[in-house]
């Protein structure tokens, strides 16, 4: 603590923000001034309720067969590594992201952070590490208050919204030039370390690209980088959308995830052997990949929009297919050095978890390679003319996700039942709700 504390002086730090990552990717936690933030701290007087872990994307709990019903507290255990100012306030304000763990130390196994730290262990007990950078799209939209009404592209700076699609457009990126500014400030403020920008397919769509590095600093980065654009949006009077799919007839939006796995000591790229070509490593970690990803989509797919995103010729896949600079097909190879051999997973959406998107790509690749797994032969042309072999709603996801004995047992027991039990809650309260396609054409017409 005694770094922490010399660093929130040097910055004459008032209040820090003590971040907890949901089940969802929402920032949970607690704000306090820095002085009472470093007693509490050291004495471990740093606490929350182990219930936000059971938490539903609208803030309900759930009754959980695996979660404490008295609800004790957790300990909260600030990562150093997080640290750092808030861009967006005007009085000098930290963040950090905490770790929880149980009043005895062992931590609380159930929570992403601490998921995507177990498979890491995992990899690293078999000498290996994981690299990953993961590339995000989001929607700008017009500020919306109503959600009964239909989202809309906000105003640039010409006066005028986005009237169609402008894949790669470098002036139609300029038209929200003052956002992006504001986002790469506020990156370089928090050592977000981010890479290109580019205008995605859909109206107003973007995506960022981050370089690559560990999966744990990875979901740290992109966790942040999320609400750090929502923040700059909004200070424009926009708003910034990770939704799967925000327009019916719009693209959706992605998180894929580039990743390889290197020699923990050497630091060599294992995916690549002596002579350059594809190690077997490397094709059973893709194999892992298309056996265990349709069991993982409550991880990568987590809500009932994530499915409309899922759409053939849509930009986005409909199987677990593999192919080289295939665009087309759920996994990539993208034409690459031998020190670069790396695959990337298309099938998670911008809406998942970063720390359950990570976590779960890792652990599918990571039960292909320890069963060394062989995958199918890369698919030529287009995957589109395949058959569609994801799950296409949640309860087919869930229904997958729980009779995945390898997962269950990769990923933790009470975590799957628990992640069910949150995403089964969504889906009932989803299923509450009339929507205007019902009123439009069932109300005078059946």
């Amino acid at each position: 603590m005694k770094d922490i504390e010399t660093w929130l002086k040097e910055r004459r730090v008032t209040e820090i923000e003590c971040l907890v990552p949901d089940m969802s990717g929402i920032a949970r936690g607690k704000i306090l001034p820095a002085q009472k933030f470093i007693r509490s701290a050291g004495d471990k007087s740093l606490r929350l309720p182990e219930s936000i872990f059971t938490q539903t994307v609208t803030g309900e709990f759930v009754d959980s067969d695996v979660a404490d019903p008295v609800e004790p507290d957790i300990v909260l255990v600030p990562d150093a590594d997080t640290l750092s100012l808030v861009p967006w306030y005007n009085e000098p304000t930290a963040q950090v992201i905490n770790d929880c763990v149980y009043r005895d130390g062992k931590p609380v196994h159930v929570s992403p952070r601490q998921v995507l730290k177990n498979i890491i262990k995992m990899y690293a007990d078999r000498g290996w590490a994981g690299v990953v950078a993961p590339e995000l799209e989001f929607f700008l939209v017009a500020k919306n208050t109503d959600p009964d009404l239909p989202l809309t592209p906000p105003i640039g700076r010409s006066g005028r919204p986005e009237t169609g699609s402008q894949s790669y457009g470098i002036d139609a990126v300029n038209e929200f030039d003052p956002i992006f500014e504001d986002v790469y400030r506020a990156c370089d403020i928090q050592g977000i370390d981010v890479d290109t920008l580019i205008h995605e397919g859909g109206t107003a769509q973007c995506e960022i690209n981050f370089n690559h590095s560990d999966p744990l600093s990875m979901a740290d980065q992109a966790f942040l980088f999320k609400r750090t654009v929502r923040q700059a949006a909004q200070r424009h009077g926009v708003y910034a959308t990770f939704m799967a799919k925000p327009y019916s007839n719009e693209p959706g939006s992605a998180m894929h995830v580039h990743q390889s796995v290197v020699d923990l000591e050497t630091g060599r790229n294992l995916f690549a052997d002596e002579e350059g070509n594809d190690s077997p490593l490397f094709l059973s970690y893709i194999a892992g990949l298309q056996k265990y990803l349709p069991a993982a989509m409550p991880m990568i797919a987590p809500n009932v929009n994530s499915y409309r995103r899922l759409t053939r010729h849509m930009s986005a896949p409909i199987n677990v297919h593999w192919g080289r600079e295939n665009r087309t097909a759920g996994l990539r190879v993208p034409e690459s050095e031998a020190n670069a051999r790396r695959v990337e997973n298309r099938v998670p959406g911008a809406d998942a978890n970063p720390y359950l998107v990570i976590a779960a790509t890792l652990a599918c690749g990571y039960l292909g390679m320890v069963k060394g797994l062989e995958p199918t032969p890369p698919v030529v042309g287009s995957a589109y003319r395949l058959k569609f072999a994801l799950p296409r709603y949640m309860p087919d996801a869930l229904h997958k996700f729980h009779g995945s004995d390898d997962l269950r047992e990769t990923l933790g027991d009470d975590f799957v039942t628990l992640l069910i039990e949150i995403k089964q809650a969504e889906h009932d309260a989803y299923q509450q709700v009339i929507s205007a396609w019902e009123r439009e054409h069932l109300l005078l017409n059946v």
